[in-house]
């Protein structure tokens, strides 16, 4: 699936300089929905882009901030998309009708378990793990997760997503200007699963500060809040 879509992205670099930014906005808003559909075709080569200053600014830093937060608002708008999607349909409904809009049952069997397990925590964690990034909005939406905490929680997670792969884009850019689009996603994805293992590890690490702050410092507050 990488490659067909690398092959129907790819003429859209030849305009990044006008369009970049709304290439960006537009295709992590359909990654973060429901559509499968993988953000380091998106990210890397826009950061990559930003490097050779090919967008629209010109300036590399700034172009590499500003495709991150076109990364971060196409994946917040995705995301909650979603979560008013299953609030709305409820969940019998999208069990029912969910194949229709490419979301299998038993991946959002899965999802809901690992949110009714874990709690609100999972709307961030998820954002940094392939293949459920984009179905944990779904029982956030189903069991009407407070929509500030929901926010928050899917902003922090598809930030710092959005972040590594744009500075993995950009870090390719540091060696070579002339690489092909096939060529930078394919180098991206390779140096994304060398070090996937550091990535846990934060993940880890954050959830275990999480649990302490909420444990001793953080005041119980009423249910759903």
């Amino acid at each position: 699936m990488t490659e067909l879509l690398i092959k129907h992205i790819e003429w859209g670099a030849a305009n990044a300089y006008v369009w970049g930014f709304v290439f960006v906005f537009v295709l992590m808003t359909i990654e973060s929905s429901f559509i499968p559909f993988p953000s380091e075709v998106i990210m890397i080569p826009a950061g990559f882009l930003a490097y050779r200053g090919d967008l629209t600014f010109g300036d590399p830093y700034i172009d590499l901030i500003t495709v991150i937060l076109c990364g971060l608002a196409g994946s917040m708008a995705g995301a909650l998309f979603n979560y008013h999607f299953a609030l709305w349909l409820g969940r019998p409904l999208l069990y029912r009708y969910g194949k229709y809009f490419f979301i299998r049952p038993n991946m959002l069997s899965r999802a809901e378990e690992i949110f009714l397990r874990y709690g609100d925590i999972t709307t961030f964690v998820c954002r940094l793990l392939p293949g459920i990034r984009q179905l944990i909005s779904l029982p956030a939406g189903i069991s009407r997760m407070s929509l500030r905490r929901f926010s928050v929680f899917t902003a922090l997670g598809a930030g710092i997503w959005s972040v590594i792969l744009a500075w993995i884009g950009f870090y390719l850019g540091t060696f070579s200007q002339n690489m092909t689009y096939n060529q930078i996603v394919h180098s991206g994805k390779d140096i994304l699963k060398e070090n996937y293992l550091w990535i846990i590890l934060f993940l880890f690490l954050l959830i275990l500060v999480y649990g302490l702050i909420h444990r001793f410092v953080m005041t119980p507050k009423y249910p759903g809040e």
